[in-house]
């Protein structure tokens, strides 16, 4: 079924309190979602972030940001008071998280709420249910606090290496801070649940992010060690990145552990199956990120201070997805077949039968046979303006090579100066494709600038931050973000 949405992350809703979370504000999005004929809501991944705020880098593959449960909602529950949510500042300005402030004031509230929460039945039944992932999760914050934030690599021996008479000892100290950690994830997955549904009930799906590689900071690496290349000693063998190219020379050395594909194999990837179940919990699709890793990783020896001196090693391949084919119920994923691919990458796309995506942004280097020109595109895809990791359409339309510039308007059959003109004819070719589903950024509908970009992959420090202003998406917006739509049959 043709159809058509949006991507927003969580994080860039115009909530109170410092950052996007699963409020009121929330409800409303997926309202002005429902006016605009939008059967998407593309979100970026849930999980808790540390430092620079990537949801690339998550403690944990399975737990959600701590940051997104709503305050209000523990207000009306009697765990806050309004007095207290309101005497923390988060930031002077409200178009941009400032995560220090909002991290800082999170932490207080929300151990004042766990200090007044009386757990129900509903608690032990998600304590025991989520138990798989919740109990290392909850023992590993809780390790991590009581060390200073460091990560695990940094904590004695017999903790590091989860000795199990030391690691009890450590569980009994804080059993108090472990349950705290199982109330917040509650939190989260009680807010998070309502919000999904609410969604659902009005037949948008969420699409949603599983990055490839868990973060070496994480509970997943500390207490499954097996799953990753690591020595007798739990340190690395080597760590993923991307090759030397021409847009980084030394290539990006991401540093987060590799898994070991034989071990993975050997136990019927088990642990793929239940992450790939537990995101099917939080999503209605999945969109795996950086595909190619499957067919092919890079891999490169760790110690290294850059991506230089990497090798390519194989994947797993289609094997994989049919371990997950078989087991997982409902499977619905979007392959990120992005960046330069090899004949083997598009054979597993083609071979796992999953839609690959088309980005706008990549399509006008002037070559008529570009994979991602709307006349070379399957019906099999998703069709993009621009993703996270894009500048917007006005900030790539206000850098584009001319010869490209040129190309664009020749395709669009548009000669104007109307900037806003111009990035709606890029919008209007996205939805009129012939892609099963057509996502737009809410950056573009709005004809934001650079300031209003999401990540500029390999920095750090401001990405992540932008927020949608509170009615900036209009019923006006709406209502021709909807005809749009309709003209092309994605309603």
């Amino acid at each position: 079924m043709r159809c058509s949405g949006i991507l927003l992350p969580v994080a860039s809703l115009p909530s109170k309190y410092g950052i996007g979370c699963f409020s009121r504000e929330a409800y409303e999005f997926v309202d002005q979602l429902a006016r605009a004929g939008q059967k998407i809501w593309q979100i970026l991944p849930l999980g808790p972030t540390g430092y620079g705020a990537s949801p690339y880098q998550s403690f944990s593959t399975f737990a959600g940001n701590a940051c997104f449960i709503d305050l209000e909602k523990l207000v009306e529950e009697g765990l806050l008071t309004r007095e207290e949510c309101e005497s923390f500042s988060y930031g002077t300005d409200p178009q941009y998280v400032d995560y220090d402030k909002v991290e800082e004031s999170r932490d207080v509230l929300l151990r004042k709420a766990y200090s007044r929460f009386n757990p129900e039945e509903d608690f032990g039944d998600f304590v025991r249910e989520n138990g798989f992932w919740l109990e290392d999760y909850a023992l590993y914050m809780a390790f991590k606090g009581s060390h200073e934030g460091e990560p695990w690599t940094e904590w004695e021996e017999e903790l590091r290496d989860r000795h199990p008479g030391p690691i009890q000892n450590e569980r009994m100290k804080l059993a108090d801070e472990i349950q705290y950690y199982r109330f917040v994830q509650y939190k989260f997955y009680q807010q998070w649940d309502r919000l999904k549904q609410y969604a659902n009930d009005r037949q948008i799906q969420i699409i949603g992010d599983m990055p490839i590689y868990v973060s070496f900071d994480s509970a997943d690496a500390w207490s499954n060690p097996l799953l990753f290349q690591f020595n007798e000693k739990n340190q690395p063998i080597a760590v993923a990145g991307c090759p030397p190219d021409y847009f980084a020379p030394k290539g990006q050395l991401w540093g987060n552990p590799l898994y070991s594909w034989e071990y993975h194999r050997e136990t019927g990837y088990s642990w793929w199956i239940s992450r790939m179940q537990h995101s099917l919990r939080l999503y209605d699709v999945v969109r795996i990120d950086h595909f190619r890793g499957f067919d092919e990783y890079y891999s490169v020896p760790f110690g290294e201070e850059t991506a230089e001196f990497g090798h390519w090693e194989k994947g797993p391949g289609l094997e994989l997805f049919r371990a997950l084919q078989e087991k997982v119920e409902n499977l619905q994923v979007i392959a990120e077949d992005l960046g330069f691919l090899t004949e083997s990458v598009i054979q597993l796309v083609k071979d796992t039968g999953y839609p690959g995506m088309k980005v706008l942004e990549f399509a006008f280097d002037s070559d008529p046979t570009c994979l991602y020109l709307p006349h070379n595109i399957p019906q099999n895809s998703i069709i993009y303006t621009g993703t996270h990791d894009n500048d917007t359409l006005a900030g790539w339309i206000r850098t584009m090579p001319p010869h490209a510039d040129r190309y664009a308007r020749q395709y669009l059959d548009y000669h104007g100066h109307d900037e806003k003109e111009y990035i709606w004819k890029f919008i209007r070719l996205a939805i009129a494709s012939v892609a099963q589903r057509a996502v737009i950024p809410m950056q573009d509908y709005l004809c934001l600038g650079s300031e209003a970009r999401i990540n500029v992959p390999s920095t750090v420090g401001e990405n992540w931050k932008w927020r949608l202003l509170k009615g900036q998406f209009t019923d006006e917006l709406a209502d021709r973000i909807r005809e749009l739509s309709g003209i092309y049959g994605r309603l």
